[in-house]
């Protein structure tokens, strides 16, 4: 259904001409005033622009537009668990989010043939950096569709769905960052709130992993988080059923 659905082609025309408008903004940038960072690092450090309007458009209709069609009251009457049907809206919606961002590394690609010069440096196409950046975002979107999941599962409308999911995630990742702030501005805070708010800082997870830092604890924050919001996900639909 994810894909005969008109919301998830508008949301991969956007997503894919925004990223591609960005990354060649990134290249022209660069080449003006060269810095230190690559491209796909300064790329990858703005995942939050197109995660705040994609994954509510991913996820808005997949509960919400369920109870609103009337479908997901039949779907309750079949002998398929509640658990499989938050599996089968999570693993749909983060299938094709994971899709789209592999589809991002035609950029580079696009870049390293149409300018052969630039890619000699093997700054373009850097593994490392790749590697541990799309690790991020793999760990990072169980987390971010869990929260769309989730939304869509409380409310009868997509829209109010739509908002909800964006305004959670604008939370998450901006109010993180906001926190971490606030704390490096010297804010008195104690030993272990201090440690909560490092271990809640999104950017700070990226910055480590497109460096190669590979940390357990993010690998545990996003996926228990995640978890969580698909039980709770279940217990929703199973009280409303």
């Amino acid at each position: 259904m994810l894909l005969i659905s008109p919301p998830t082609y508008i949301a991969a025309v956007l997503f894919l001409g925004l990223m591609g408008f960005l990354y060649w903004a990134i290249l022209r940038g660069m080449v003006n005033s060269p810095e230190e960072s690559l491209p796909i690092v300064q790329f990858l450090s703005i995942f939050w622009i197109p995660v705040f309007f994609v994954v509510p458009l991913l996820t808005m209709r997949s509960i919400a537009g369920e109870r609103t069609t009337g479908t997901l009251d039949t779907l309750m009457t079949t002998p398929t668990s509640r658990v499989a049907v938050i599996l089968s809206k999570f693993t749909g919606a983060y299938i094709f989010y994971m899709l789209l961002w592999l589809a991002t590394l035609s950029f580079p690609l696009l870049a390293a043939k149409f300018f052969p010069s630039a890619a000699l440096s093997g700054s373009l196409l850097e593994p490392a950096p790749i590697i541990g950046g799309f690790t991020f975002l793999a760990l990072s979107g169980i987390l971010f569709i869990s929260i769309g999941i989730f939304a869509s599962s409380i409310t009868r409308s997509q829209l109010v769905a739509g908002m909800l999911s964006f305004t959670t995630l604008f939370v998450v990742i901006i109010g993180g960052q906001q926190l971490g702030n606030i704390a490096e501005g010297g804010a008195d805070l104690s030993f272990w709130m201090s440690e909560m708010v490092n271990y809640l800082q999104i950017f700070q997870h990226l910055d480590d992993f497109s460096r190669g830092v590979i940390d357990t604890r993010p690998f545990f924050y996003y996926t228990s988080t995640g978890v969580l919001l698909l039980g709770l996900s279940t217990l929703v639909i199973e009280a409303k059923a």
